[in-house]
C-alpha cells in the first residue's frame, strides 16, 4: 500500500512536553507543526493558549495533556483540567488514566475517572486519547481499558506518555487495535523515532503517533516520495 505525506503527517502529533522547554521553544515547535502540517500540536497547558493562537486558520489542532504524567490527580482536578484547556482553545486532550487503581482492579472508579474527562471534552466538541501508561500494566490490564475506553465513548486509547518505564511497542497496538471497538482508535507513543518505526505502528493499527523527532521523520518521507512511493514494504 503505498502513502501520501499528508496522510503520514497527519498521523503525527508533535509533542512539545518536555519540563524544559522554554517559551521560545515552544513557539518554535508550534511553527514547526505548521510548516509540516500535522495533525496536532500536544503542548504544556500553561502554553496552550499561545499555542490555539499560532495554529489559527489551519489544519493543525491545538492540544494538551490532563492528569499529566501520573494520573494521579483526583477525578475533579482532571475535569477542571479540561475546563481550563476548553477554555484555552483545546480541541484534542491526551489523558492519562490512573494507572494504581487500574492495577487495583478498582474498574469503577477508572471508568467513572476517564468517562468524567470524556464527557466533559465531547460537550465542547473536542476530543480525547486515554493514556494507559502500558509499562506498568499487564496485557489484561490493557484490554479492560481498552473495553472501558469504548463504553465510555472515548476517541483514542494510546500506549504511554513518553515519560514512564517504556513506550510504544508494536504488540502492544496490536493487542490495543484488537481489543477497543471499532470507534475507539489507537494512538502509540512513546520511542517512536523513526519513519520506519511510524510506519510499523500504522500496520499494526495506529492512527496517531505522539513524537518529538517529527522533522527527522517527515523530511525522510519527503526524500523517500521523491523517489517514488511510500510503502511499508520499503523498510
Amino acid at each position: 500500500m503505498g502513502y501520501t505525506y499528508d496522510q503520514i503527517a497527519k498521523m503525527i502529533d508533535h509533542s512539545l512536553l518536555n519540563p524544559a522547554l522554554t517559551d521560545a521553544e515552544l513557539e518554535e515547535g508550534c511553527r514547526i507543526g505548521l510548516q509540516y502540517h500535522v495533525a496536532s500540536v500536544c503542548i504544556k497547558p500553561h502554553y496552550l493558549r499561545r499555542c490555539v493562537e499560532l495554529l489559527a486558520g489551519s489544519t493543525v489542532a491545538p492540544g494538551t495533556v490532563i492528569g499529566f504524567p501520573h494520573g494521579n490527580n483526583t477525578t475533579t482536578v482532571k475535569v477542571a483540567e479540561a475546563e481550563q484547556a476548553l477554555a484555552d482553545g483545546g480541541i484534542e486532550l491526551d489523558m492519562v488514566a490512573n494507572v494504581g487503581k487500574t492495577l487495583s482492579g478498582d474498574w469503577d472508579y477508572v471508568r467513572r475517572d476517564i468517562g468524567a474527562v470524556v464527557e466533559r471534552a465531547h460537550q465542547a466538541g473536542a476530543k480525547v486519547k486515554v493514556i494507559f501508561e502500558n509499562g506498568y500494566l499487564r496485557d489484561e490490564h490493557k484490554i479492560r481499558l481498552c473495553e472501558i475506553c469504548g463504553e465510555v465513548n472515548a476517541d483514542w486509547v494510546k500506549t504511554a506518555t513518553g515519560f514512564g518505564p517504556s513506550g510504544a511497542t508494536v504488540e502492544d497496538v496490536r493487542l490495543m487495535r484488537r481489543h477497543a471497538p471499532s470507534h475507539v482508535q489507537v494512538k502509540a507513543a512513546g520511542g517512536i523515532r523513526t519513519l520506519a518505526g511510524l510506519l510499523e505502528i500504522r500496520a499494526a493499527g495506529a492512527t496517531r503517533c505522539g513524537a518529538t523527532r517529527t522533522v527527522d521523520m517527515l523530511d525522510e518521507c519527503q526524500r523517500v516520495l521523491r523517489q517514488g512511493f511510500l510503502e511499508t514494504a520499503d523498510f
